[in-house]
């Protein structure tokens, strides 16, 4: 059985993150401490070559909901996907542009992500669903494991901007409250 271990630093994010603290504002513990804990679910359900998983897993969270505070909107995957191709193009990792755009745009997909079993968009899929859930969904992670995630990086009040953002949406636009959900 794999063997999880709580990643509690992660330079990469956290230089992301840090990049764009200011934008972000009030909201950026309860960001910083999503972004970990979907990195921590993803790293922890795929198979390959940790730190190669850890570096695309830290660059598409820090990305993937950034939309919401960069362009102010909760149609947040476009400004959130080019900030994501901005920072790569400019990186030196270029050739992860597809695959990390596709985890931002599929990360709120209802349905599993089958068009390629050699990447990352179905595991970080999986990930920011754990998190969204607060463990309902586990797709697999042990519980224990799960506990120890949430313990070191609490909620912070994420879940609670999710559900003001959603709220303020559906007066705005009824017809299409959540637009970053895909079938």
């Amino acid at each position: 059985m794999k063997q999880h271990v709580v990643l509690n630093h992660v330079p990469l994010l956290d230089a992301l993150l840090n990049r764009h603290a200011s934008v972000i504002g009030r909201d950026f513990t309860a960001y910083r401490n999503h972004t970990y804990r979907v990195v921590n679910f993803c790293v922890a359900l795929s198979e390959g070559d940790p730190e190669t998983i850890q570096q695309k897993a830290a660059i598409a969270a820090a990305f993937h909901d950034l939309g919401i505070w960069t362009d102010g909107t909760f149609d947040y995957l476009p400004p959130s996907e080019r900030l994501a191709q901005t920072y790569l193009a400019g990186s030196g990792d270029a050739s992860w542009e597809p695959e990390i755009r596709d985890m931002i745009h599929y990360h709120h997909k209802i349905t599993r992500y089958a068009q390629s079993a050699d990447n990352l968009v179905e595991t970080f899929r999986e990930a920011d669903w754990i998190d969204v859930s607060r463990g309902l969904l586990k797709f697999g992670l042990p519980r224990r494991f799960l506990r120890d995630v949430f313990a070191a990086f609490p909620n912070a009040g994420f879940h609670k901007k999710l559900v003001q953002l959603s709220a303020g949406r559906f007066v705005r636009h009824p017809l299409n409250p959540l637009p970053m959900f895909r079938a």
